[in-house]
């Protein structure tokens, strides 16, 4: 195959491809998907408090700590969370040896200083660091998760910096409710009601020690107002939502009110039933994100491992709860840090927009070829027409996302991609000028010119992937189409346009080229 055949063999390949990627053959009913400022959506920028992950780790290693110490004959006063230590007050200052024993068994812990008969323990850095990254990524896949459950297409999830994550969700109808839904903590909790002790008492500040006051609602049928009720609760959490495995919903065939059906694993089941075995009689307080949702009374031993969440739900409260509680809980705070929302309205505005400008650019560019470089500019055009088309086919093929950005790198590249052709064009220009015959100017003026742009176009090139690299969402949209229309513009320039110009020559034995 000679010279001209395989470029032109080639280049027309991968326009073949490129469309077949673009046609619906595909079999994609989104050939090119379409970032969040061209089709509507929501944009989160949310911040994980990850200090209140390293806490509820510290509140595990307390009763931990507690159990252990009560097994060594270690006689307590109190053992609790203060902060970021875990305080160790001692009946007597001699079992403070006994502590340190206990200690040597927790590599993750340290003693942070000894007051007279009070230990204080902390959390080693490198423990502290593990904590955060683990928080950071399990936010990450339980909020991948919510989004997955509510049925989303093609969201955006990553991290930013080291406590930030940033949600793209393209195309959603109804954004307050995702929202809510992403941010929910869903601490599922169960605790013993203080039976003991007066309620009203400790509203006016007399909370009992290892007791905490947190509130239930209830919302009226026939007014709609939320009415919240102050139940006194021990601080000892007895089961977390963490051995969940399921989370339905469900109607209460006597009431025709919706609630959440939930299974526990083997662990759960097993925690589960002792806890109901050993507190017959007395209320078990089921909290979510610190409120109560209901307190029944344990009536016998529950060995089944399910129970049930019960509350004024409408069937979408109860949904979305199940949704949260099947996904998981966040292992930390989340609040939403900047939120954007733009209407597909506006995304439809933004795609006539870009459109018609790099029609416009590309209309001005090849009259400009056709007119200025006559049958060589023409060649040119085809040659763009040809770089448009391997873009696109590039976005569809690899499934990268078409930003408003994104628009403005392919109006750059369609000016881009003729300068290639105007260096290599004045190159032939100046062999002809000197006396070569047409076929060695050609050669000359494409030997000479590719090294000129292919230094231009590798810089640029770099320039690109660095701005990918390190780019947020809009930015990396421009970075992807720069990329790619460099390289297709780099190929179409050198290995189309030299091939013609070969089968001009070759095939048609042309004497005057017009250039």
């Amino acid at each position: 195959m000679r010279g001209y055949k395989l470029r032109l063999f080639s280049v027309l390949t991968l326009a073949a491809i490129s469309l077949l990627y673009l046609s619906p053959l595909s079999g994609k009913k989104e050939k090119i998907k379409l970032g969040l400022d061209l089709k509507g959506g929501v944009y989160l920028a949310l911040g994980v408090d990850l200090d209140k992950a390293v806490e509820a780790d510290l509140d595990k290693y307390a009763l931990i700590l507690e159990e252990e110490l009560k097994k060594t004959k270690v006689d307590i006063d109190r053992i609790e969370r203060e902060g970021k230590s875990i305080v160790i007050k001692l009946l007597l200052k001699e079992d403070i040896d006994k502590v340190k024993e206990v200690l040597k068994d927790y590599h993750s812990l340290e003693i942070e200083r000894i007051e007279g008969d009070t230990v204080y323990v902390a959390l080693s850095k490198k423990e502290i660091e593990r904590i955060k990254k683990n928080a950071l990524d399990q936010t990450l896949e339980v909020i991948r998760n919510r989004i997955d459950e509510f049925g989303v297409a093609e969201p955006e999830i990553r991290k930013a910096g080291t406590d930030r994550i940033i949600v793209q969700i393209p195309g959603i109808k109804d954004p307050e409710r995702a929202i809510k839904i992403i941010g929910r903590t869903a601490r599922l909790e169960f605790k013993l009601l203080d039976e003991e002790h007066s309620v009203e008492e400790a509203l006016t500040g007399k909370i009992p020690e290892g007791d905490e006051v947190l509130y239930g609602r209830v919302v009226d049928k026939r007014t709609g107002k939320v009415k919240k009720i102050p139940y006194l609760v021990k601080k000892q959490t007895l089961l977390t939502g963490d051995h969940l495995v399921d989370a339905r919903v469900m109607v209460d065939s006597r009431t025709n009110e919706p609630y959440v059906a939930i299974k526990f694993d083997k662990i759960g089941t097993k925690i589960f039933a002792q806890i109901t075995t050993n507190n017959v009689g007395r209320r078990l307080a089921i909290i979510l994100d610190n409120t109560v949702y209901s307190a029944p009374v344990i009536r016998e031993p529950i060995t089944g491992g399910e129970a049930s969440i019960t509350g004024s739900f409408t069937f979408e409260e109860a949904h979305d709860l199940a949704i949260v509680l099947r996904a998981g809980a966040l292992p930390a705070p989340v609040k939403v840090l900047e939120n954007r929302t733009v209407g597909p309205s506006l995304g439809m505005d933004s795609i006539r927009k870009g459109v018609r400008a790099a029609i416009v650019g590309l209309i001005v560019v090849v009259l400009f070829m056709g007119v200025y470089y006559r049958l060589s500019g023409v060649i040119a055009d085809i040659a763009l027409i040809l770089n448009m088309i391997l873009i696109l086919g590039a976005l569809a093929a690899f499934g990268a996302t078409l930003t408003l950005p994104g628009i403005a790198g392919i109006v750059l590249t369609i000016g881009m991609s003729v300068d290639a052709n105007v260096l290599i064009f004045e190159r032939i220009r100046e062999e002809l000028r000197l006396g070569r015959t047409i076929r060695a100017a050609i050669d000359a003026g494409f030997e000479r010119a590719t090294v000129t742009i292919l230094d231009a176009n590798i810089t640029t090139l770099i320039a690109a992937l660095i701005l990918f690299q390190y780019g947020t969402g809009p930015i990396k949209g421009f970075a992807v189409t720069l990329s790619i229309g460099i390289i297709a513009s780099m190929f179409t320039a050198i290995v189309f346009c030299r091939g013609m110009f070969e089968l001009l020559v070759d095939k048609f034995n042309i004497k005057k080229l017009s250039i």
